[in-house]
């Protein structure tokens, strides 16, 4: 599956998620309760938030600049308890890991708790290739796999539906009574997903942390599938990025603790699944095998870099998307990659190429939200701000898919020309003093003027005042130059 969008696509789908009112009504909405309850429980149960914060940072810092001898450990550790441990250096290596895993097994339906990882493999569409069979269980991956739309959010990938729409899509594809009560809904998902856990033979999880010391890996879960997904199997797959490989249970406590309010404000998840072995001789339950897949995809490369490797100590607790200005306006499917908002931004052009993704660069506002939000402090929007210096060409060159790049020759004029204004202080003024006196007539004939006109296709015109400047004049103390 091709990466690859050009800026065309970006602007078609950009457009069409503003122009799509439920859409932003709907994430407006979630976005707002997300990040109160992050602010509250914040306020109500940690008495130095910002000092665990740093302690994060620190972590996968060290875990990082260690992380080559860690993985090592882990793998050691890891057969040792009786795990598989297969290394996959790209996309195609995991995937047809998991093919052979399932051939020789003579398995045609594999059932899946919530995986990123096998997102960003694009697992479910090889698998169908092939004939097998990739259900999800998790209730927000469930509606869009329903509907055939990718995770529109890396923590809740459904997030862009409210409950009556979801209501109409198990009416529809489940052949449900209409409800929108959640609890009924929920009713209706564990209904129709039981019988599918009856007799599956293989389950798929994700990892939010995996501990060399232990050869251990921690899954966090609301919703009971991914227990269900990892112990009810005879087989027990785990995809998980190399950077997930930390030294110990303390480190993953630390990161836990800062993980879990970040995502949903909540102060625990439901579920804590610490797995550290398949099912032992004399046990009644849990997998007969368990298969970790250590997937590094470029990240290698990203680590390898001494500037952009800290985009490798993201948790995925998805904060830096609840409070970005942009995504809230247009969801993450308008991003065209696996992951989304502000660390979307970040790592989807190391991960991907920045040749394949670039257009998404310019989806920030360079806000800072989300670096002040980040529960281990990943420096996100100076991040953006130097991938677009490699986009415009002007970087360091180390980014993967630099050289194949395209660069718009109008942008960078547009922003030489902003750069000769911005810098002169006669001409910036003479610029306002133009605004001030002809800014009316973009009200009556934006819609004429290309670029203004794309831009007013989704905003009105504003009230231009300019008079800042004359203001800032009259204040007293100040000396204006």
């Amino acid at each position: 599956m091709s990466n690859f969008h050009s800026k065309e696509q970006y602007e078609e789908i950009i457009n069409q998620k503003l122009n799509d009112n439920q859409l932003r009504k709907n994430l407006q909405s979630v976005m707002q309760t997300l990040k109160t309850n992050r602010k509250n429980t914040i306020a109500a149960r940690y008495t130095d938030w910002e000092a665990l914060r740093e302690l994060g940072r620190r972590v996968k810092q060290n875990t990082l600049a260690n992380l080559p001898t860690l993985l090592e450990i882990f793998e050691k550790n890891a057969i040792k308890n009786g795990f598989k441990v297969h290394w996959a250096s790209n996309a195609k290596d995991a995937n047809e890991i998991i093919l052979s895993l399932m051939q020789k097994k003579s398995q045609n339906i594999i059932l899946k708790g919530k995986s990123m990882a096998s997102e960003e493999i694009h697992l479910n569409a090889y698998l169908k290739e092939n004939g097998i069979s990739a259900v999800e269980t998790d209730l927000g991956e469930l509606i869009i796999q329903l509907i055939d739309e990718p995770p529109v959010h890396i923590v809740a990938p459904a997030i862009h539906k409210n409950r009556y729409e979801i209501g109409n899509i198990f009416k529809e594809k489940l052949n449900a009574p209409l409800e929108s009560e959640p609890e009924k809904l929920n009713n209706i998902a564990r209904d129709h997903l039981r019988k599918e856990f009856k007799d599956f033979k293989i389950g798929l999880s994700g990892v939010n942390f995996a501990i060399a010391n232990e050869g251990a890996i921690w899954l966090v879960e609301n919703e009971g599938n991914g227990r269900m997904s990892t112990t009810a199997c005879d087989i027990h797959i785990a995809i998980c990025g190399i950077e997930k490989v930390i030294e110990s249970f303390e480190d993953a406590s630390i990161l836990d603790l800062l993980l879990v309010p970040s995502a949903t404000g909540a102060n625990i998840t439901c579920y804590n699944n610490i797995i550290r072995s398949p099912r032992k001789e004399g046990e009644l339950d849990g997998p007969k095998e368990v298969h970790i897949i250590l997937l590094d995809n470029n990240r290698s490369k990203i680590l390898a870099d001494k500037h952009y490797y800290r985009a490798l100590s993201c948790i995925r607790c998805g904060t830096c998307l609840n409070h970005c200005p942009v995504y809230d306006k247009i969801g993450g499917h308008a991003y065209l990659s696996t992951y989304p908002g502000p660390i979307g931004e970040v790592i989807s052009p190391q991960l991907f190429g920045l040749d394949n993704c670039s257009p998404m660069l310019n989806l920030c506002s360079l806000c800072e939200r989300c670096s002040q939000v980040c529960p281990v402090k990943i420096p996100l929007a100076s991040l953006i701000r130097d991938l677009r210096s490699e986009k415009a060409g002007e970087g360091r060159g180390g980014v993967l898919g630099y050289s194949n790049t395209h660069r718009s020759k109008i942008e960078k004029q547009s922003f030489m020309i902003f750069r000769n204004l911005a810098t002169s202080g006669l001409k910036w003024r003479l610029l306002i003093y133009q605004v001030r006196i002809f800014g009316g007539f973009g009200k009556i004939f934006g819609n004429m003027i290309p670029g203004l006109k794309n831009w007013l296709s989704c905003r009105s015109y504003p009230k231009l005042d300019a008079t800042l400047h004359s203001k800032v004049k009259q204040l007293k103390g100040v000396i204006y130059e």
